[in-house]
């Protein structure tokens, strides 16, 4: 069990570090430090000796070498349990290091900028810091090491319960941690420099998907089955911050993702209602509140317990329109205050705030591995489509094409989306044939299909489906084409009277 007497503090992430060392020094430990760290410790009153004190040797090139040196390095490694190594600190005056708190340059912060330079990206990979870490993580029964600020409050309630010690499990705990975060750290490195000076792989050469775990759930999307969610904080759902409510489900993280995933296809105040990943709701109006009202018109019994997703921050109008159904979960950009406290009322709604994020990777495990594929972010333009039919879209119909099209991209395969311009008006969803999701969507209708268009993410393999899809009144329809017999799906619109959209890309979803 060590004893916490001398320990160093080096780090760029300064959340908390004065408090957690004023607690060290209060336990009696000697805090040595460098540059910015020693200046915010020696700022909050605290006795700090200087690294360059220790190693004869002042920081230099730039701060590029700062604490690598064998009266740091030795002071780390040296194993206490053996007497040459203790005899070898002693003969060169070298006093053990019993703690290493430190975290690195914020590569991952500039490398999310797509234009930083070479030249930039080098300067922030981070070579001490990495060096310390895993010193101290290797000699972990003799030395604790801190990565992160999150662990601060744990080890001192351990230090104080102990006399300033800290057992070897939670030593070991540590150190499993700061392997994790160098590996993720080089990883990120790699990856960030195999894109500069060329066009990015359509996929990474290698899956590697050893991201660190965010946190254990309660269970999977069954009450028999563990899980826990894992990805990189401040990234889209996994990383997303919950604001208030009861802990996050499985099953609500995979409905948010596939909520947040929709609404992301909107440039207009948007709503989207999802119930068990597939869209029940889901409309662009002018304002965020009206887009909400017409989007729980749709499928108001679906909507009941369903997760929302919204691209706009929730103003209180809205919030008050969502207080008035029971929700699960809520994911918005941001909250006003009003919001929030017409929301907060509701004790257990879920409340997240999402930053947007890009995946350059779409991962599903199968037995025994992993598929990988680009996302599927392609977006429909006007020089994508061709009509097909005699008959040609009203200006009223493409709006409400286009507006089914973004829909029926996000509904399980088979999917066939009936619409009105900025409003869905039904959703058939996940049938093993199209003429089937046809059926279903319009047997679930709430509002009128009359004068609505359909949206489907296949071809139609036969005309039944479009004649299914008339016989409610639709007065348009919208999909890839490309079946053999598409002459014949083309002849049923023809005779029907509607307006057909060809637009050569498929949105299969499964």
């Amino acid at each position: 069990m060590p004893l916490i007497r001398r320990v160093l503090l080096s780090v760029t992430d300064k959340t908390g570090i004065a408090g957690f060392a004023r607690q060290l020094s209060e336990f009696g430990a000697e805090l040595i430090s460098t540059g910015g760290t020693a200046g915010a410790l020696r700022e909050a009153g605290l006795a700090v000796r200087d690294v360059a004190e220790v190693t004869g040797f002042p920081e230099m090139l730039d701060g590029r070498v700062k604490t690598m040196h064998p009266r740091i390095t030795a002071g780390i490694l040296a194993r206490r349990d053996k007497p040459e190594h203790m005899q070898a600190l002693e003969a060169h005056a070298i006093a053990p290091i019993d703690m290493v708190v430190v975290n690195l340059y914020a590569f991952e912060r500039i490398a999310a900028d797509s234009k930083a330079a070479l030249p930039d990206l080098i300067e922030h990979i981070d070579i001490g810091g990495p060096a310390l870490i895993r010193s101290a993580a290797k000699n972990f029964r003799d030395v604790a090491v801190v990565v992160s600020p999150s662990a601060y409050p744990t080890l001192v309630d351990e230090m104080r319960a102990s006399g300033g010690a800290l057992s070897e499990a939670t030593c070991w705990r540590l150190a499993q941690e700061a392997f994790r975060m160098t590996a993720a750290y080089d990883r990120a490195i790699s990856g960030r420099l195999a894109q500069v000076g060329q066009a990015p792989a359509t996929l990474p050469l290698a899956l590697d998907l050893r991201v660190g775990k965010l946190s254990d759930l309660r269970y999977g999307e069954n009450p028999h089955q563990s899980a826990a969610v894992y990805g990189m904080p401040g990234h889209g759902i996994a990383g997303a911050r919950q604001l208030h409510g009861k802990e996050l489900s499985y099953n609500n993280l995979v409905d948010l993702d596939a909520a947040w995933q929709l609404i992301q296809e909107f440039e207009g105040p948007a709503s989207a209602i999802i119930k068990h990943t597939n869209p029940c709701g889901c409309a662009e109006q002018p304002s965020l509140a009206e887009s909400y009202r017409k989007a729980l018109e749709c499928d108001p019994v679906s909507a009941f317990g369903g997760v929302l997703a919204f691209n706009r921050p929730l103003d209180e109008e809205t919030a008050r329109e969502v207080a008035k159904t029971f929700i699960e979960a809520v994911a918005a950009p941001g909250y006003a205050p009003e919001a929030l406290a017409a929301l907060t009322a509701k004790k257990n709604l879920r409340l997240m705030e999402v930053a947007a994020a890009a995946p350059d990777l779409v991962v599903k495990s199968i037995l025994g591995g992993f598929l990988a594929q680009t996302p599927d972010v392609r977006r429909l333009s006007h020089s994508d489509c061709q009509v097909m039919t005699r008959r040609i879209p009203t200006e009223q119909e493409w709006a409400a094409l286009f507006f089914s099209w973004k829909v029926a991209k996000h509904v399980k395969s088979n999917a066939i989306v009936y619409a009105h311009a900025g409003q869905i008006a039904a959703v058939g969803a996940g049938q093993m044939s199209r003429v089937d999701a046809v059926k279903l969507g319009a047997a679930k209708a709430v509002l009128p299909l009359e004068g609505a268009v359909v949206g489907s993410d296949a071809f139609f393999p036969f005309a039944d489906g479009v004649e299914e899809a008339a016989r409610h009144g639709i007065t348009a329809i919208i999909q890839p084409g490309g079946s053999v017999r598409d002459q014949e799906v083309i002849a049923a619109a023809d005779r029907l009277n509607l307006a057909m959209v060809f637009t050569g890309i498929r949105h299969f979803r499964h």
